[in-house]
């Protein structure tokens, strides 16, 4: 069988993985994008709506909806955007970075200005500055993106690389939380070259760090003295792009990869974790009417049987 890979343009650039974004409103309300099929909304009655087609990849969420469309940043070469969607709260949605709107109201994300990783600041008005120029990635490589970025506690920020979570004071000075060694064991999730890969991740009132592996299919819990724990395990070829808090609950985005850059294959789930360690998986695209067209959503569901029944086999595809 052959595999095509089918990339989706949306006037931005690809991006060779599934979204990154799942966040939670201080009712409950859950966002998350669906890099098949754009911006999802679960209520608290666990009924989901469709919010926006945009098919990109972070997420941020703006409660003061101070960013509306005519105050984002925009990049003059037309390489990135950042989408305002809807109101109360506003969503933004980024192509090609994760971002994040901090406490203070303003919009954070990183772009590599004079071979160096910057984390830039831009507040309402459109004024923008650097607020912190990023370290050297704990392999001592130049950081050329982050994977993940996140509000913690006392207006600090944490951020992902790919083996490594950082927090960044609010007066700018940067510590390494953890870094993460690979599973012994492959896990072998199609797509992903990097092990570990932190992307997503989130942080509780106590500092606790949420991390999604998606290169080896966990989810990570870092206590605030840099002990590493997995709360979550997911087999191949399921793995998590991001997580979010709500109280003591926290919420996993998770996709179903394939190899290649056919978006429509990338079937995603939200799981839910109670504090007492019970999983469960609260809804499928199965549930998201529109999502996938039927047809289509039948022959990928029968592909990612075929591609897990040779995975377990060892079967190569040809």
């Amino acid at each position: 069988m052959v595999l095509a890979a089918v990339v989706f343009l949306l006037g931005a650039s690809v991006m060779g993985h599934p979204g990154s974004g799942i966040l939670v409103d201080g009712r409950g309300q859950i966002y998350f994008i669906d890099t098949g099929s754009g911006l999802w909304k679960i209520d608290t009655q666990g009924s989901p709506s469709h919010l926006s087609p945009l098919r990109n990849h972070w997420l941020a969420m703006d409660p003061d909806n101070r960013f509306t469309q005519p105050h984002l940043p925009t990049d003059p070469t037309g390489d990135w955007v950042i989408t305002a969607a809807g109101a109360n709260p506003t969503i933004l949605i980024s192509t090609d970075f994760p971002l994040l709107v901090g406490q203070d109201g303003d919009l954070y994300f990183v772009r590599k200005v004079d071979n160096s990783a910057k984390l830039l600041r831009t507040k309402p008005t459109g004024e923008r500055s650097v607020f912190v120029t990023l370290p050297r990635g704990a392999s001592g490589a130049v950081v050329e993106w982050i994977n993940g970025i996140a509000q913690g506690p006392d207006g600090s920020i944490y951020y992902t690389e790919d083996n490594a979570v950082r927090r960044i004071t609010a007066k700018g000075q940067i510590t390494t939380i953890a870094v993460v060694p690979a599973l012994a064991n492959d896990p072998a999730i199609p797509g992903v070259e990097k092990r570990p890969y932190l992307r997503g991740l989130k942080t509780d009132a106590n500092g606790t760090v949420y991390v999604a592996d998606n290169g080896d299919a966990r989810v990570l819990k870092i206590a605030p003295d840099g002990k590493i724990s997995t709360l979550l395990q997911l087999e191949s070829p399921w793995a998590p792009t991001d997580v979010a808090v709500f109280g003591d609950i926290v919420y996993v985005l998770e996709f179903l990869h394939t190899p290649g850059d056919d978006r429509l294959t990338w079937m995603p789930r939200v799981r839910k974790i109670t504090p007492d360690g019970r999983s469960s998986v609260i809804l499928t695209v199965d549930q998201m009417p529109g999502a996938r067209p039927a047809k289509a959503t039948a022959s990928y569901n029968y592909l990612s049987l075929e591609f897990l029944f040779r995975l377990i086999l060892s079967v190569p595809f040809i």
